[in-house]
C-alpha cells in the first residue's frame, strides 16, 4: 500500500461519516405543476458508485479562504452523482511562512473524496501576502509580481503537483485572471499561465490542465490566448480553456461560447471549452453574481437544471455552483452569506452546519441520474424541433446501449419564474415513436405516460404533443429509465410489467 492511500484510508477514519439527512422517497420533492397526464413512477438518484457522470463537476471550493468547510457538508456529495468537485488550492492558505507548506487543509477533501470514488479539480489561484510583490488571497488580487514571488509561486506549484501526483489529474490556472478589477492583461496571464502549466507539466505528464477559469466565454480573451500558444508552439501544455456563466436568463450566452469555440477550432483545435463555475442564489442576497434579485428555492433549481442541460447540450462540460452556501463576512465588500448551495448552512460561526437540503440538490441529482455516460449527447446533430413557445430549446440525446432518444427541451423565454405554467408544445423527434413513451419533469423526478392520442406520425418524425415550461423536460422510453413504481399507478392501466 502506498504511503499516499494509506493517508486517504487513516484521514478517513479520523473524519468519521457525516450524519446526513436526505429525502429519497418519491414525493421528495413537490411543486404546484400540474399536468393531465398519468404518472407511473419517479427517477431513482444514483450515487456516485453506481453511475459516471465524467461531465459534470460539483463545486466545492472556497477552503482556500475559509467560506466553506468539507468536513460539514462531505456525506452529501455522493448521493448527487457527480464524480468529480472543484478545490481551489490556495497558495497563502497552503504557505503562511516562506517555504513551509501545509497541505493538511487541503487533503481532508481531496484524500477523503477519492476514498470515496470521487475525483478533484484543483485550481491553482490568487497570490501570497507573505512576500513582497505576491498579491493577494482574494479574487481579483492580481497575479504576483515580482521576481522573489514569482520564483516562490514556481515552486509552490512544483510542491503541490508533486504531493498529489497520482491522486489529482485534472489542474487549473488562476480563477478570473479577466475581472475588471483585477488589472490583469492577457499578455501577463498568458505568460503566466505558461509557466504554470509547465511546471505541472514536468511533474504530472497526463495532467489535464485547464488554462484560466474565465469571468464568462470572453472571446477578447480567448482569441489572443491561443493565437500567442500557437505562436509560441506551447498549445500542447493545456487541454481545455475554462470559462464562468452567470446570465440572468442561464440561457443566454450561448453565442460567446459558440464564438470562442470558432476561435479554437482555428487556432488551437486540440482544446475544448469546460463550463467551469454557474449558478445562482436561492434567496435574495446583498452580493455575489446575480445577487439582488428575488430568487427563490423553485428559480434556484430551473436555473440549475437550464444553465447545466445547455452546458451539456452545446457539447461542453457543466459545473455546478455550489455544494453549500458561502461565507462572504471576511471578504472586502462582501456582507455576510451567499446563498448558491445545494444545501442551506449556516456561517463559520457555527461551524458551517446544514440546516436543510434545498430543491435544487434534488433536481440536480434528477439530471445526473440520466444525463450522464450512459447517454450520448448529439450537441450540434440535434434533429428534433419544438413549437409551441416563443423561444424553447431543445436537444438530443440517445441511449448507448439501445439507440433510445432522449429529447430535453424547455421554454427558454425567459429567466425562471416562481410558478409553474406550461403551455401545449409539439415536438418533432426523428425516426420511429419508442415503446412506453413517457414525459419525465426534472425538477421532481415525476415520469408521466404520453397518451397515444397524443403521438402521431409524418414525414419528419413522430410528434408529440406535450406540455412545455420554464424548466427542463424530456420525452423518451420508460424502459431505459431508473424509477420507483408511483403509489398512484393504477393495476390494469399501467405501462409497467408487473
Amino acid at each position: 500500500m502506498t504511503a499516499m492511500v494509506t493517508m486517504i484510508f487513516l484521514l478517513s477514519s479520523l473524519l468519521g461519516v457525516s450524519d446526513i439527512v436526505l429525502d429519497d422517497s418519491p414525493t421528495r420533492v413537490q411543486t404546484s405543476l400540474k399536468v393531465d397526464m398519468e404518472l407511473m413512477g419517479t427517477l431513482r438518484p444514483m450515487s456516485v458508485s453506481e453511475i459516471s457522470a465524467s461531465r459534470w463537476t460539483l463545486d466545492c471550493a472556497g477552503m482556500d479562504r475559509e467560506h466553506v468547510d468539507w468536513r460539514a457538508v462531505r456525506g452529501y456529495v455522493p448521493p448527487l452523482g457527480i464524480g468529480r468537485i472543484r478545490q481551489q488550492a490556495g497558495w497563502a492558505r497552503c504557505e503562511k511562512d516562506p517555504g513551509m507548506y501545509d497541505f493538511a487543509w487541503l487533503d481532508q477533501s481531496i484524500l477523503d473524496a477519492k476514498r470515496m470514488g470521487i475525483d478533484t479539480w484543483v485550481e491553482l489561484s490568487y497570490g501570497n501576502p507573505a512576500y513582497e510583490g505576491g498579491g493577494g488571497r482574494q479574487l481579483n488580487a492580481g497575479f504576483p509580481t515580482s521576481e522573489t514571488a514569482l520564483e516562490a509561486w514556481d515552486n509552490w506549484v512544483r510542491a503541490i503537483a508533486e504531493h498529489y501526483k497520482g491522486v489529482v489529474r485534472d489542474w487549473c490556472v488562476w480563477n478570473e485572471p479577466d475581472g475588471k478589477s483585477s488589472g490583469n492583461t492577457i499578455e501577463e496571464a498568458t505568460d503566466f499561465a505558461v509557466r504554470t502549466a509547465e511546471i505541472l507539466r514536468s511533474v504530472i505528464p497526463d495532467a489535464t490542465i485547464s488554462a484560466f477559469a474565465l469571468t464568462h466565454a470572453n472571446p477578447s480573451w480567448v482569441e489572443p490566448f491561443v493565437k500567442e500558444l500557437n505562436k509560441r508552439g506551447k498549445t500542447h501544455l493545456f487541454n481545455k480553456i475554462a470559462y464562468h456563466h452567470y446570465k440572468i436568463n442561464p440561457d443566454d450566452g450561448y453565442e460567446e461560447v459558440e464564438e470562442c469555440r470558432r476561435i479554437i477550432a482555428k487556432y488551437a483545435p486540440s482544446l475544448s471549452l469546460f463550463e467551469g463555475e454557474g449558478g445562482t442564489q436561492s434567496e435574495w442576497c446583498l452580493n455575489g453574481a446575480l445577487s439582488r434579485r428575488h430568487w427563490t428555492e423553485l428559480t434556484q433549481a430551473k436555473y440549475d437544471l437550464r444553465r447545466s442541460l445547455g452546458d451539456l447540450g452545446h457539447g461542453d462540460e457543466t459545473e455546478v455552483f455550489h455544494i453549500c452556501d458561502l461565507e462572504y463576512r471576511a471578504v472586502k465588500h462582501h456582507w455576510g452569506l451567499v446563498r448558491y448551495g445545494l444545501l442551506k448552512t449556516t456561517g463559520q460561526a457555527e461551524g458551517f452546519r446544514v440546516l436543510k437540503v434545498k430543491t435544487a440538490y434534488y433536481a440536480i441529482q434528477n439530471a445526473v441520474s440520466v444525463f450522464n455516460d450512459a447517454l450520448e449527447c448529439l450537441a450540434s446533430n440535434t434533429t428534433s424541433t419544438i413549437s409551441g413557445v416563443d423561444r424553447a430549446v431543445i436537444y438530443d440525446w440517445k441511449d448507448r446501449a439501445t439507440g433510445t432518444p432522449v429529447t430535453v427541451f424547455w421554454d427558454a423565454s425567459a429567466m425562471p419564474s416562481d410558478e409553474n405554467v406550461t403551455s401545449p408544445a409539439t415536438v418533432t423527434v426523428k425516426g420511429p415513436s419508442v415503446d412506453n413513451p413517457v414525459w419525465v419533469d426534472l425538477l421532481t423526478g415525476d415520469i408521466y405516460a404520453i397518451d397515444k392520442t397524443c403521438i402521431r406520425k409524418d414525414r419528419n418524425g413522430t410528434v408529440y404533443s406535450v406540455p412545455v415550461y420554464d424548466s427542463p423536460v424530456f420525452i423518451t422510453s420508460m424502459d431505459i429509465l431508473t424509477y420507483d413504481e408511483s403509489w398512484y399507478v393504477r393495476d390494469g392501466k399501467s405501462l409497467i410489467q408487473k
